[in-house]
């Protein structure tokens, strides 16, 4: 990694001929038309995901804003939104469900918008979760042009569209706005704007557990600099910015320990009686020890097959030279997270879904592949598709596991 990949990007004034003033409309436009694509596509994505579980519920008696606005952790959420945090569960011996296990940026925003929007509560954890998409896909591909190209900006924010978890991006859930924060916390530590790092990383804590691994990045990637710099003209922003990265994340876990009469253990103790908590990866090796020796439902299997495949993917990543210390860093802390916690083994893709930088060799590949053999990388987007659609639509409508 070189200073380069870390300092802003040097910026260039275009010079106006005699006469023309400032860019024109047309101008502008065109050098937004990537983006634009890249969102269109990505939208176009998530519509036809939507559609495809429309069709399917009215198929099989089911509802659609219940299957994405109601579902799983979803109802959490809503409850925390209406009546605030107390809920408490229990499901079998050692095992109690607790609402402080969820983080409460999201609830909070859904109590907001539910209060001035003639909307339901659903309706507006979705309609959160959409927004928050369309950021996020906007902030990766920001992270896409500044390392690489435009092209692969767009591919970037294509694959992330199309990923087989991600009809998680149009549901009432929060890896979109966990994303979104982080994307622009990233590219934000990427140009040296260092305080917004850290605020956007602070909201990134707030929003879910794994959020740390934001401000994991920013403070890892400010050490990089400081000692770099043998601590000589470190701008007083980086000090701002690394101080500002963990408060949301801290705050709300030493919040709950005070709740529950155990500051620094309280949060995690609450983690475990979900049946949750990392044990190094012991739990998700019994469950592999299982698939392989006694065979399980289909999710299952899937699940292995793609935290495998997103294992290899961190692999690649780190061998591209070119790759950020601020990324790698982000989704090895998510990559870590899902490989050793216990429980809830089919939810880790859903845990990975932020982990877009993982998908950087892929978009790189693909690149390559459209420009040399076009109707190569349009088959395997179609394919990629085609898994997206069918796969996220079984889980919602049909799996009957937890997402």
């Amino acid at each position: 990694m070189t200073q380069q990949q870390l300092a802003p990007a040097s910026a260039t004034v275009p010079v106006a001929e005699p006469g023309t003033g400032p860019r024109s409309r047309p101008a502008r436009l065109r050098a937004a038309a990537p983006l634009l694509t890249a969102l269109g596509l990505f939208a176009a994505a998530r519509l036809t995901g939507v559609v495809v579980m429309a069709v399917t519920a009215s198929m099989t008696g089911k509802n659609t804003g219940v299957l994405l606005g109601r579902s799983w952790d979803s109802l959490w959420y809503l409850r925390i939104a209406a009546d605030g945090y107390g809920r408490s569960v229990p499901y079998r011996p050692g095992i109690i469900f607790n609402d402080l296990a969820f983080f409460p940026l999201y609830p909070g925003l859904v109590r907001a918008l539910h209060t001035v929007l003639p909307l339901s509560s659903g309706a507006t954890g979705m309609l959160i979760a959409w927004t928050a998409s369309l950021a996020a896909a906007a902030g990766i591909y920001a992270i896409g042009v500044r390392l690489h190209s435009r092209p692969v900006a767009v591919l970037l924010v294509l694959l992330w569209g199309l990923l087989p978890h991600s009809v998680i991006l149009t549901m009432a859930y929060t890896e979109p706005l966990l994303t979104a924060f982080a994307a622009w916390s990233l590219y934000a530590v990427l140009t040296g704007r260092w305080i917004w790092a850290g605020t956007l990383a602070a909201l990134a804590g707030i929003s879910r557990p794994n959020g740390f691994a934001v401000a994991a990045a920013v403070l890892v990637t400010a050490a990089y600099e400081v000692i770099s710099k043998r601590g000589r003209n470190v701008s007083h922003r980086l000090w701002t910015g690394a101080a500002l990265a963990p408060l949301g994340w801290t705050g709300y876990v030493l919040w709950v320990g005070f709740q529950r009469g155990d500051p620094l253990g309280g949060y995690f103790a609450v983690q475990r009686d979900w049946g949750s908590r990392f044990d190094y990866g012991v739990g998700a090796l019994r469950v592999v020890r299982h698939l392989l020796f006694k065979g399980d439902p289909f999710v299952y299997p899937m699940t292995l097959v793609l935290v495998a495949i997103a294992v290899l993917l961190f692999a690649l990543l780190i061998a591209e030279r070119a790759t950020p210390l601020p990324l790698i860093v982000y989704s090895g802390v998510l990559l870590l997270v899902a490989l050793g916690g216990s429980g809830f083994f089919p939810s880790k893709p859903r845990f990975l879904l932020p982990a877009f930088p993982l998908l950087l060799p892929l978009a790189l590949a693909l690149a390559r592949t459209a420009r040399a053999r076009p109707l190569s990388a349009l088959l395997v987007v179609g394919a990629l598709a085609g898994l997206s659609l069918a796969y996220g639509t079984y889980l919602v409508a049909f799996a009957h596991r937890p997402l």
